[in-house]
């Protein structure tokens, strides 16, 4: 990329961030020099003549969304990459298949989130399309709202072949834990409702198995670390308050309160933690987030 874009880039983020509707302060505009032009330049740097997957592991409140978006920018503007962007929320299984598990598995499955709730089948057949090159891609999308996958009329349509896909997640590129760890019940949820663990030894086998085969077809894996698990819930429920204050009607009657939000991130906790334990040693690039949610210190890891 010549230096003379570098101005017009600068531009395309600040236009980004409004169009997102995306803070626009101080820390975040200079962070732009010092960590997102880098790590666009890396994961340019990353590709040659064939496709590659990029996967983005975040918890909740991370701003994986926010880095993706930045990220697909910069690649197709500054570095004229054709990209795609899939995020594995959009692979959530659909309501009435997450409500036959939740009477043949467990009741805990009803709820979205945590392995087994995806459409794995789905995540490999798309990832493989996209990296083979096989032409017109259709992207499912999940309507957190209805809480049910939208239509296939609603779908995103990638028509042409792309060079970078951004493949986003909370749990994109975990690893299970060792049986022995799911004895005890780390939180309330675990303890009360689901006391003989078949929740989340089935979770946990889900993710040992065809989880691993989704995320090995992941060429690099970027990192978002926040500083602790209980961040997760200072920063949803921040995005709760906000939504409560939308001129949305429909969105802000859909918050939910602090208890709500405390009962539904207990169900990401263990895969969670036990991510921030092991991942930043294995990651390809780990971005440090700070306790003010901005993004301090970006480690290649592997280049």
């Amino acid at each position: 990329m010549q230096n003379d874009n570098s101005s017009n880039l600068i531009h395309l983020f600040n236009k980004l961030l409004v169009d997102e509707k995306i803070e626009a302060n101080q820390t975040l505009s200079d962070n732009f020099e010092k960590f997102y032009l880098p790590l666009a330049n890396w994961v340019n740097e990353q590709h040659d003549s064939t496709p590659i997957i990029i996967g983005i592991n975040g918890a909740q409140g991370s701003g994986k969304s926010t880095l993706s978006k930045i990220l697909s920018e910069l690649l197709q503007h500054g570095f004229d990459k054709k990209v795609a962007t899939l995020s594995i929320d959009d692979l959530y299984k659909t309501q009435q298949q997450r409500t036959e598990m939740a009477k043949s598995v467990h009741p805990l499955f009803k709820t979205r989130g945590v392995p087994g709730t995806h459409d794995i089948e789905l995540g490999i057949s798309l990832l493989t399309q996209l990296k083979q090159q096989t032409g017109k891609t259709l992207l499912p999308v999940f309507d957190k709202a209805l809480d049910d996958r939208k239509h296939k009329i609603d779908w995103q349509t990638v028509n042409d072949k792309v060079d970078i896909v951004l493949f986003e997640g909370w749990c994109v590129g975990s690893v299970a834990e060792e049986e022995h760890m799911l004895t005890e019940g780390i939180n309330e949820l675990e303890k009360t409702e689901d006391q003989l663990m078949h929740w989340r030894q089935y979770a946990n086998q889900q993710l040992s198995g065809d989880y691993q085969q989704l995320f090995s077809l992941i060429d690099k894996l970027i990192m978002l670390k926040i500083p602790a698990f209980e961040k997760v819930v200072e920063w949803r429920t921040l995005q709760e308050d906000k939504l409560s204050q939308t001129s949305n009607k429909k969105a802000a009657s859909q918050t939910m309160s602090s208890t709500e939000i405390r009962h539904f991130i207990m169900h990401f906790e263990r895969i969670t933690r036990h991510t921030l334990r092991e991942m930043p040693q294995r990651a390809d690039v780990v971005l440090d987030i700070n306790d003010n949610h901005q993004i301090h210190q970006l480690t290649l890891i592997s280049t």
